[in-house]
């Protein structure tokens, strides 16, 4: 995979991208789990796009699949129709006895099948990608626990079951217009599925500085009215 400006810092997002890549890579048999444990710490600890590029050079990938990879995702700036289309970057997750994480940037199958078992596991939906308009997420978690995180203008729709566990349904609501469908459906057997809206760290960063902004305006009309 190649990038423009391979000293530019890599972002988390990027970073997972990468690490996606190598788990589709060990799942067709193209990496060793020796191969793939090595190159999934060497993405992990990469600090520049040049350090991600060669853990992936060798794995087919279709043309430009690379640089996006590497390229920078925008977070929901553009609208939700710029988030909708596209090949999914990762259609199932599994941990047994340890975790997975999907977040950043990805973009999420049509039909997402997760599995836990004795482990954890995060879906965060907040900066990605949806292949379609209408998304199904199934969540298994077997004596483990599974956090799907999404943001507060999805249109999202729970229905799971819990059987001495728990399966949290209080994301469930309306999305803003345009805003993908997702159904999350599955099982918690002993274990815990949660499901909640939250907003990402710049949004929230934009929101309190907007507050701040507010404040100083409204101090500085009430100092020119005493004045």
């Amino acid at each position: 995979m190649m990038s423009e400006l391979p000293e530019m810092r890599a972002s988390d997002a990027e970073r997972e991208r990468i690490a996606e890549v190598l788990r589709e890579a060990v799942a067709e048999g193209r990496l060793t789990m020796e191969e793939f444990e090595e190159r999934l710490d060497a993405a992990y600890k990469a600090r520049t796009h040049a350090e991600l590029t060669p853990l992936v050079r060798d794995l087919p990938v279709a043309p430009d699949a690379g640089r996006a990879a590497v390229a920078p995702v925008p977070a929901g700036g553009g609208g939700w129709a710029e988030r909708v289309g596209g090949s999914a970057t990762s259609t199932w997750a599994m941990a047994i006895w340890g975790g997975f994480s999907r977040a950043g940037g990805w973009t999420v199958g049509r039909r997402f099948t997760a599995f836990t078992m004795w482990g954890g596991g995060k879906i965060d939906l907040r900066e990605a990608r949806f292949e379609d308009r209408e998304v199904v997420i199934r969540c298994f978690a077997l004596m483990g626990g599974m956090a799907v995180v999404v943001p507060p203008d999805l249109d999202v729709e729970v229905r799971g079951i819990g059987i001495m566990g728990g399966f949290g349904d209080r994301a469930t609501g309306a999305g803003t217009p345009g805003s993908p469908k997702v159904r999350i459906t599955g099982l918690a057997l002993w274990g815990g599925v949660g499901v909640e809206r939250k907003a990402t760290r710049a949004e929230r960063e934009r929101l309190r500085e907007q507050k701040r902004l507010e404040w100083d305006d409204r101090r500085h009309g009430e100092g020119k009215s005493l004045g």
